[in-house]
């Protein structure tokens, strides 16, 4: 097989893939054709771990993503509690700056 199967991987597309993909979809992830993912995997220079199961190969996604430079999309509880029907669901929130600076408590007592 030549060419890439299928036009590369949108960031929606790549955060709804599930825990583990085939390597024609990894190989579109990385925006290669299946056959030069075949040999990267068998030269042991595939960009992110490879599972082999059986004659099956299997990528993990979330080291697929981490190779990609991309961070994984933080999850919150009102996005589970409201499920995937839910319009909302599919929002993006910010991610909270961190803080700083930290305070101090003293928390001896006198006696």
């Amino acid at each position: 097989m030549t060419g890439i199967s299928g036009p590369a991987l949108s960031f929606a597309e790549a955060f709804d893939l599930p825990l583990v993909v085939g390597i024609n979809t990894a190989a579109r992830a990385f925006g290669v054709c299946p056959d030069t993912a075949y040999k990267l995997i068998s030269l042991g220079r595939f960009p992110c771990p490879v599972l082999r199961l059986g004659r099956h190969y299997r990528v993990p996604t979330a080291g697929m993503l981490r190779a990609l430079g991309i961070d994984e999309m933080p999850v919150y509880a009102a996005d589970l509690e409201a499920g995937p029907d839910d319009p909302a669901h599919h929002t993006v929130h910010p991610v909270p700056e961190e803080r700083t600076t930290y305070e101090h408590h003293d928390d001896t007592r006198s006696g």
